[in-house]
C-alpha cells in the first residue's frame, strides 16, 4: 500500500513538473517582453498553498491537473479595454503575444527532447519483442490476406510504400485508408530461411474479435510474440495453475514454446487456436515414407455412413469399449478404413457446408492435407496404434504433442538482428526432425535445444481443481464480467459480448502463464520525438476521420494511471512516458483552437495581417464555446478512464 502511494506521488510529481515547465515557459517570456504577470498557478479550484513573489502571486490549486499564468489585461470588466492596459496581454504588440504563447509549447517540446537524449545516453530500454517484430503472429482465417497464403511467421515490410516500423505501422496503415490498403512484404520458408516477396492489395473490414464495428483490420490480428514459461518480471514465482495440463509434462522455468502437433507456434493467439483446433495429429506411413498430419475430428452424425462402414464401426465400438457412448456422439475421421488403420477412400458430411468448412479451400499449411488411400495410420496424438478400434478409442479424447526450446538463450533482451530470426533455418531443421519422430517406434523426446514435453489434455477454466476460495473468486468475476456485458445498451453488441464470454469460458487451455521476450530497444533521440510526433499526428487524422473512437484517448486520471503503471515497471519507461506526455501537451497546445496557445497565435496573426483589433466581446464569442466543449470533452474522458479502471463498478 505503501509503495503503491509512492508510486502515485510521483506520477503526480512528474506532470506536475510538465505542466510547471509550460506555464513557466510562458511566465519567461511574458516578463522578458513587459508583461505584467498577476499569477502562476499550478493545478486548478482552491489554492492549497500560495505566497507572494516580484509582485507574482504563486499558488497550487487543490485539482493537480493543469495550471496557468495570469497575465494583466486577459481578465478584465467589460466596460475596461484590454488593449489600453500598457503592461498587459494585449497591450503588448501581436509578436510579443505570439512569443508568449508559444514558448509554453516550446519548452514541452525541449523538454521531451532532453528526456529521450537521456534515455539515449542512457542505453535504451527493454521492450516487448511484439512491438517492433515484422513478423505476423496470427491471422484471421477469413482474411484476403489468408486466402492469398500469407501465415504466421510471414513478414510485413510496408503499408502503402512506408516502411514498416513496429507495432504502430499495423494501426496506421488503417488510419490512412478507408478501403484499401497495399501491403508489401515476405513468405518466409523456415526450413530454409528464403524470402519470398509479395505485394497485396486488400479491403478493410470489421475487425471479428472488437465489439466496436467501426474497428477496421486487414487480418491482421497479433503480431508474432515470443511464448516463455518464467519466473514474473518482478521475479516472484510463475506457478502453474492448479490442475494445470503442464503439471508433470517436464515444463522448466527458461522454456519457449515453438511448436504444437508439428506446428510452429508465433504468437499466443495461434497457441490457442491450436489448442482448440477439431483435429487429431495423426502419424502415417505413405509410400514408404512416416509424415505428421492433422486430420478433422468429427461426430459420426456429421457423416454420410454406408451399412458397411456403419457395421464395422459397431464392431470397433464394442471393441474399444465405448459402448455407453451414443455412436452418434462418437469421435471419428472422415475416412473409410480398414480393420488395421489403412485409408480406403473419403467419406462424405451430410450437411456439404461442414465439409466445405472443414476441408477448407485455403489449408492452414501442408499438415492439413488430406489423407490418400492406402495411407496407414501409425499413431494418433502421439499414441501408437495398430487397429481401427484402437484408433478409434484415442479419438474421443485430444491431446497435444507441445515442443519447447530449452537454452540459455531463450530468456533475457535481444541484441543483435541474428536473434531477430525467431526460428533459424538450423532451428527449423531440429524442430521438423524432432516433430516427425512424435507417434514412431524411433520416438525421440529431445534434439539440440528442443524437448518434447509429455503428452498434454489442455482444458478448459471450468475444469481446473482450484481451492474453494478461487472457484468462488472466479465464479464473482465471471458475474461481474456478465453485469458489466448486460449493461451495455446496444443489443446487438450485448449478445455479441455475451457470446464472446461464453466463448472464452469454453476455450481450452494449458493453465500458464507465458511472456514475451525483451529487446534492447535505443534509438537517436531523433528517432524517438520522430516517432511520438508521427502518432500524435495519426491519432489525430484518426479523431477527425473517424478511423479512431474517441473512447481509445486518456484523460487526466489515465495519464496519471500510465505514469504510476510506468513508475512501477522501471525508472526508464516512466522518463519516456514523461517525454511522451510533455510532447503531446506541446503538440495539442500548437493547435489552432481559440481556448489554447495555437488559438492565441492564430488571432495575433489575425492582427498582425489585418493591422484591427479582435473587439473583446468577439474574442468571447470565439473562445468561450470552444472552453465549454473542452470542458464537456475532459469530463468525457475522465468517465472513461474510470470505467476502464474500475470496470463494472459504475454500471
Amino acid at each position: 500500500m505503501i509503495v503503491s502511494l509512492i508510486y502515485i506521488a510521483l506520477a503526480l510529481f512528474g506532470l506536475s513538473i510538465l505542466i510547471f515547465i509550460h506555464e513557466l515557459g510562458h511566465y519567461f517570456m511574458a516578463r522578458r517582453v513587459g508583461m505584467r504577470v498577476e499569477t502562476f498557478a499550478i493545478g486548478f479550484g482552491k489554492p492549497i498553498f500560495s505566497w507572494i513573489k516580484n509582485g507574482v502571486k504563486w499558488q497550487i490549486g487543490w485539482l493537480p491537473f493543469g495550471g496557468y499564468v495570469k497575465i494583466a489585461g486577459t481578465e478584465t470588466d467589460n466596460d475596461q479595454d484590454p488593449y489600453a492596459i500598457h503592461d498587459g496581454f494585449f497591450g503588448k504588440p501581436p509578436i510579443d503575444r505570439i512569443k508568449v504563447a508559444i514558448m509554453g509549447p516550446l519548452v514541452n517540446l525541449l523538454f521531451a527532447f532532453l528526456l529521450f537524449a537521456l534515455l539515449w545516453a542512457s542505453g535504451g530500454r527493454e521492450k516487448n519483442f511484439s512491438e517492433f517484430t515484422p513478423k505476423i503472429g496470427w491471422l484471421d482465417p477469413h482474411s484476403e490476406l489468408y486466402a492469398a497464403g500469407i501465415r504466421p511467421g510471414d513478414e510485413i515490410t510496408a503499408y502503402d510504400d512506408r516502411p514498416f516500423q513496429g507495432l504502430q505501422s499495423h494501426l496506421y496503415a488503417l488510419i490512412r485508408s478507408s478501403s484499401e490498403v497495399d501491403v508489401k512484404g515476405y513468405k518466409v520458408n523456415y526450413a530454409t530461411g528464403e524470402k519470398k516477396p509479395f505485394e497485396y492489395r486488400v479491403s478493410l473490414y470489421s475487425n471479428p474479435v472488437s465489439l466496436d464495428k467501426g474497428t477496421k483490420t486487414i487480418g491482421i490480428l497479433q503480431p508474432a510474440n515470443y511464448l516463455v514459461y518464467d519466473r514474473l518480471p518482478n521475479g516472484k514465482d510463475n506457478s502453474l495453475l492448479e490442475g494445470s495440463p503442464l503439471e508433470g509434462s517436464g515444463i522448466q522455468y527458461g522454456d519457449r514454446i515453438v511448436s504444437v502437433d508439428g506446428e510452429p507456434i508465433f504468437s499466443r493467439m495461434e497457441l490457442d487456436a491450436m489448442l482448440n483446433d477439431k483435429r487429431s495429429l495423426l502419424t502415417i506411413e505413405r509410400g514408404g515414407k512416416t509424415l505428421l498430419v492433422r486430420v478433422p475430428r468429427v461426430p459420426v452424425k456429421e457423416l454420410k455412413l454406408d451399412a458397411t462402414f456403419k457395421e464395422e464401426l459397431s464392431d470397433w465400438q464394442f471393441e474399444a469399449q465405448l459402448n455407453n457412448v451414443k455412436t452418434a456422439n462418437l469421435y471419428v475421421i472422415p475416412y473409410n478404413l480398414t480393420n488395421d488403420c489403412v485409408v480406403e477412400n473419403e467419406v462424405k458430411f451430410i450437411d456439404k457446408e461442414n465439409q466445405e468448412e472443414i476441408f477448407a479451400q485455403h489449408p492452414f499449411s501442408a499438415l492439413e492435407a488430406p489423407l490418400l488411400p492406402d495411407d496407414k495410420i501409425l499413431a494418433v496424438d502421439g499414441i501408437a496404434v495398430e487397429h481401427s478400434y484402437q484408433l478409434l478409442s484415442n479419438l474421443q479424447h485430444h491431446q497435444v504433442n507441445v515442443i519447447v526450446e530449452r537454452a540459455p538463450n531463450t530468456t533475457g533482451a535481444l541484441k543483435g538482428d541474428a536473434e531477430w530470426e525467431f526460428l533459424s533455418p538450423s532451428d527449423s531443421a531440429d524442430l521438423a526432425t524432432l516433430s516427425q519422430t512424435i507417434g514412431t517406434a524411433n520416438h525421440n523426446t529431445s534434439l539440440g535445444n528442443f524437448h518434447l514435453l509429455k503428452p498434454i489434455v489442455p482444458k478448459m477454466r471450468s475444469e481446473y481443481t482450484l481451492s474453494p476460495d478461487k472457484q468462488a473468486l472466479l465464479a464473482a468475476e465471471m458475474a461481474e464480467q456478465k453485469k458489466v456485458i448486460e449493461a451495455i445498451e446496444d443489443p446487438e453488441k450485448r449478445t455479441q459480448a455475451l457470446h464472446m464470454l461464453e466463448h472464452q469460458e469454453k476455450q481450452l487451455s494449458l493453465g500458464v502463464m507465458v511472456q514475451d521476450r525483451k529487446i534492447n530497444y535505443n534509438p537517436s533521440p531523433f528517432t524517438l520525438f520522430r516517432n511520438v510526433s508521427t502518432e500524435i499526428w495519426f491519432t489525430l487524422k484518426g479523431l477527425f476521420s473517424g478511423a479512431l473512437s474517441p473512447k481509445g484517448l486518456m484523460g487526466p486520471v489515465g495519464i496519471v494511471q500510465v505514469v504510476y503503471d510506468t513508475w512501477m515497471i522501471s525508472v526508464k519507461e516512466a522518463l519516456f512516458w514523461l517525454a511522451a506526455i510533455s510532447l503531446n501537451l506541446g503538440v495539442i497546445n500548437l493547435l489552432p483552437i481559440p481556448v489554447l496557445d495555437g488559438g492565441t497565435i492564430m488571432l495575433s496573426l489575425f492582427e498582425m495581417i489585418s493591422g484591427r483589433h479582435i473587439k473583446p466581446k468577439t474574442m468571447e464569442r470565439l473562445i468561450v464555446p470552444f472552453a465549454v466543449l473542452l470542458i464537456v470533452f475532459f469530463i468525457f474522458l475522465t468517465y472513461n478512464d474510470l470505467t476502464r479502471i474500475f470496470g463494472g463498478f459504475l454500471h
